[in-house]
């Protein structure tokens, strides 16, 4: 008879569901699928959703938050968190007390609104933000909007990442990664992101696409980067790796319903050569 498979490495998302599967925990459990870690999930709160936009978003108790969290970490553990939309003060406070018990990376990805422009974050969870989950954060990985929100920083250039970065920093987290996707793209001709912990910067560079179809790639790119942590990368080359892998999903975006489709999660699957196995070492 065979011997039992080794486990891949574990990576938990605390986040919200979105229906259409685009973005939240269906993205962030495709993409750990993707880069070869098994996937787990605390659901926060549950949305009805679809291409054109968020009709509804329901947050579950906080005893469910915490169940579901307790449940898995204590039985089979994690070698990475990744969390989004948490919705509310309650639950992000509570998020941040389970997270800080747990000794594994961390990666926060501070939702505010939906790719719809529709708010997943109470103005009421804001402090608890600042004051409780980004300070246990290995990476911080906000949008400009979500900088904004956050810190009052507005973001116009690649230089102004600096100054949003220092803005983040500054409650708590090891590392901020600013994305650049939002700046004016007739200025920018690349997607420019900025990692860095205050001491080393890391400028990571994509070609800008015109496309339509990047429901969901906040929540990718975030999945990404906990799943190569997971696997035992240094923050600069996960980030690196994640990247690429959004970069190649953002390409692959299709249509779906009548408004912004999803990105393509499986990309790296259907690629030529291509597996879920990766430079886990390098």
């Amino acid at each position: 008879m065979p011997g039992a498979t080794q486990a891949p490495p574990t990576v938990l998302t605390v986040a919200g569901s979105d229906s259409s599967g685009g973005a939240g925990i269906q993205a962030d459990l495709k993409t750990m699928l993707a880069l070869g870690v098994h996937g787990m999930s605390v659901i926060c709160a549950v949305t009805a959703q679809n291409s054109l936009g968020v009709q509804g978003a329901w947050e579950l108790p906080v005893e469910a938050v915490r169940a579901q969290y307790r449940s898995v970490v204590d039985d089979i553990g994690v070698a990475a968190v990744k969390t989004g939309m948490l919705s509310s003060a309650p639950l992000v406070e509570t998020v941040a007390e389970l997270v800080a018990g747990t000794e594994a990376p961390l990666v926060v990805d501070p939702v505010g609104v939906s790719k719809h422009g529709d708010a997943l974050l109470a103005d009421s969870a804001l402090d608890a933000v600042r004051g409780a989950l980004l300070p246990a954060a290995t990476v911080a990985t906000p949008n400009l909007d979500e900088v904004a929100t956050l810190t009052g920083v507005r973001v116009e250039s690649v230089d102004d990442m600096r100054r949003a970065a220092d803005a983040v920093l500054a409650h708590g987290p090891r590392w901020a990664l600013i994305k650049g996707g939002h700046l004016a793209a007739e200025r920018h001709r690349e997607a420019v992101d900025l990692l860095t912990d205050g001491a080393t910067e890391h400028w990571l560079r994509a070609p800008r696409m015109e496309v339509r179809h990047t429901h969901g790639t906040g929540c990718t790119l975030a999945s990404a980067l906990a799943s190569w942590l997971a696997r035992g990368l240094p923050v600069p080359r996960a980030a690196e790796l994640a990247k690429e892998y959004v970069t190649g999903a953002i390409a692959g975006g299709y249509a779906l319903g009548g408004g912004i489709g999803p990105v393509d999660h499986g990309w790296r699957l259907r690629a030529p050569g291509g597996s879920s196995d990766g430079p886990a070492n390098t």
